[in-house]
């Protein structure tokens, strides 16, 4: 019988400093599953990117992308695609600008070329630089991108597709951008409407500016030590930061482990 539900964040929430599962974790999600509650990845990365994450955990439900693309015990249930007609403009204006863009689906991802912020931006969440390759979303869909710049450049995109894109700053370099009223309380919402999980006292950790939305469908909402302060601001609860046992201590003060 399942007893609750838990969405967990990935960067800086159910990961550790160098994007890894401490040990503890993994036992903390394994203890979960035994007491009949049900964990979720809830992360603005792709499937592509977090297999080890998923294979350690075996986790199999997930809103990814940042509810671009979910999936319930393995098989996706919601993709949303974003259209080609928007993808151009966008690529137009970041050609304009001098900045650089990522194109990303759930199996691979592609940079359309490779700049100094885009280097930064991948050191900062501790990924390898996609292939260069322009055409990638003329040929293939599309769930997620980054637009990369800094963050005074951001008006300019969110006014120019205001309606037409979802934007979460999400590092100092890049943008997450997914389709219109995506987002991760939205991928959550689509979750909670399956039978099984209809009733269920809900739970998510997080810690950037992407699990806000996240935070606002929850029964409790906990921020990570280590989370922004306007994201600790809006949760119930706030734990130890995620290289000081925070998902466990979080989970123990609520008492699911």
């Amino acid at each position: 019988m399942t007893k609750a539900i838990v969405f967990f964040d990935l960067d800086g929430t159910l990961l550790n400093a160098k994007t890894q599962l401490d040990p503890e974790v993994i036992d903390a999600v394994t203890q979960l599953k035994s007491r009949g509650i049900v964990p979720v990845i809830s992360t603005g990365r792709n499937i592509f990117e977090i297999q080890p994450v998923i294979q350690q955990t075996q986790i199999n439900t997930l809103v990814s992308g940042n509810g671009s693309y979910i999936v319930l015990n393995g098989k996706p249930i919601s993709i949303a695609q974003i259209p080609k007609d928007v993808i151009n403009r966008l690529t137009l204006q970041v050609h304009d600008r001098n900045d650089a863009y990522t194109a990303m689906n759930n199996e691979t991802a592609r940079v359309n070329r490779v700049s100094t912020n885009v280097k930064k931006t991948y050191h900062y969440i501790n990924s390898p630089i996609p292939i260069i390759d322009p055409t990638f979303w003329q040929l293939y869909p599309v769930y997620m991108m980054l637009v990369i710049t800094t963050e005074e450049n951001d008006k300019a995109y969110t006014e120019n597709f205001k309606d037409k894109l979802t934007f979460f700053r999400q590092t100092p370099y890049s943008i997450d951008v997914v389709a219109p009223g995506v987002s991760k309380k939205a991928g959550i919402e689509k979750l909670l409407a399956q039978p099984q999980f209809k009733g269920l006292p809900t739970y998510a950790f997080g810690d950037g500016n992407n699990d806000l939305p996240m935070f606002d469908v929850v029964d409790h909402a906990i921020a990570m030590g280590n989370g922004l302060k306007h994201v600790q601001e809006a949760a119930e609860y706030v734990t130890t930061a995620n290289t000081n046992h925070g998902i466990v201590n979080g989970l123990k003060h609520f008492k699911l482990i």
